[in-house]
C-alpha cells in the first residue's frame, strides 16, 4: 500500500556512499603483527612469484562488513590472506587458459576498468563535499527549525469491487462501526486491526489514496469509493497533525544521497563541456528531423 521513491542519476545511480567514502585504513587490530625492524609494507605471501603485500590484506579487511572487524586479528588476517591467495591462484589459472583473450572477457574487463576510473573521479571530486559537517550544515539550512509535513491518521476498508465499497459506505452512513466492518470485509492485511493505517505523510501512499485521505477532516468518511491498483477503498480519517521535522540522524542518509547526486550531476555537466555528443537510433541510423529541428551532423571522417 505504501509507496517509496527512489532517486537515480542515470547509469551513475549505482554509486553509493561507500563508493564516495575516503579510503579506510586498517586499524592496528586489523594489521598483521610486525616487529620494529619489519618493512612498512612487507610481502606476506607469493603465488607463482606474484607478491601479496600486507597492505593488500588490510585493504581486503577494510572492505568487509562491520561485523567481521570484531574478529581477533590473529584469525582475521590469515583468513583474508588465504582468500587473496585463492584469488591469485584462480587468476593465474584463468590466464594460463587464455581467458584474458576472450572478446567477451576483454569487454567486461574494459567495462570494469572504466567504472573504476569513473568512481575514482567522483570519489576525488565529490567525496570532500559530502562530509559530516557539510551534511549537518545542509540539515540546519533546509530542515531544522522548520515545520514538518502534514500527517493523517486513517483507517480503510479494501474490497475487490466498487459495488461492495458502495454497500459498505451505505452501512457506515447508517451507523455501522468502521473497525467492525473492516475486520469482517476488508481484504487488506491490516483488516485485523480494524483497517488502521496509523499516521502517514502524503507521499507515503498512492496518490489516488492520499489525495482523498488528506482532503478529509477527522471523523469524515469518503462519499465515494477510491480506486487504486489494489482495489476499491473506503477511507475514514481519524486525525490530522503536523509532524515535527526529522532529526539529523533520520535525515542524514537522505541528505547525503541528495548531495552526492547533485555532485554527480554537476560533474557530468562539467565533463560534457566542449564534447561533441551525437545520438542515433537503436539500429544506428540518423534520427529524422522533427518539428523543424536539423538532424545531427554526420561524424567527421
Amino acid at each position: 500500500m505504501r509507496t517509496y521513491g527512489y532517486v537515480l542519476v542515470g547509469a551513475l545511480a549505482a554509486l553509493s556512499s561507500p563508493a564516495l567514502a575516503q579510503n579506510t585504513p586498517a586499524t592496528p587490530s586489523q594489521a598483521a603483527p610486525a616487529s620494529p625492524a619489519a618493512p612498512a609494507d612487507p610481502v606476506v605471501a607469493k603465488v607463482n612469484g606474484q607478491p601479496i603485500y600486507a597492505s593488500d590484506v588490510r585493504a581486503a579487511i577494510a572492505g568487509l562488513p562491520e561485523q567481521y572487524h570484531n574478529l581477533p586479528p590473529n584469525m582475521l588476517f590469515p583468513m583474508m590472506l588465504d582468500q587473496l591467495v585463492d584469488r591469485k591462484a584462480l587468476l593465474a589459472y584463468a590466464e594460463k587458459q587464455g581467458l584474458q583473450n576472450d572478446p567477451q572477457v576483454k569487454a567486461e574487463i574494459k567495462h570494469a576498468g572504466d567504472a573504476v576510473l569513473e568512481n575514482a573521479l567522483l570519489k576525488r571530486d565529490i567525496g570532500p563535499e559530502v562530509t559530516e559537517a557539510k551534511v549537518r550544515a545542509r540539515y540546519d539550512a533546509t530542515i531544522a527549525n522548520k515545520p514538518g509535513e502534514q500527517e493523517v491518521h486513517a483507517r480503510h476498508i479494501l474490497v475487490p469491487t466498487e459495488a461492495e465499497a458502495e454497500k459498505i459506505i451505505a452501512q457506515l452512513k447508517a451507523g455501522a462501526d468502521f473497525a467492525k466492518l473492516a475486520k469482517e470485509d476488508s481484504k487488506d492485511p491490516g483488516a485485523a486491526d480494524g483497517g488502521d493505517l496509523g499516521w502517514f505523510k502524503k507521499g507515503d501512499m498512492l496518490p489516488a489514496f492520499s489525495d482523498v485521505a488528506f482532503s478529509l477532516q477527522p471523523g469524515q468518511i469518503t462519499d465515494k469509493p477510491v480506486k487504486t491498483q489494489y482495489g476499491w477503498h473506503v477511507i475514514r480519517v481519524e486525525g490530522r497533525r503536523q509532524a515535527p521535522p526529522p532529526s539529523f540522524e533520520q535525515a542524514r542518509d537522505h541528505l547525503r544521497q541528495d548531495m552526492i547526486q547533485e555532485g554527480v550531476r554537476k560533474e557530468v555537466a562539467e565533463a560534457k563541456k566542449g564534447l561533441s555528443v551525437e545520438r542515433f537510433n537503436a539500429d544506428g541510423s540518423v534520427p529524422k528531423a522533427t518539428d523543424g529541428a536539423e538532424p545531427p551532423p554526420a561524424p567527421a571522417k
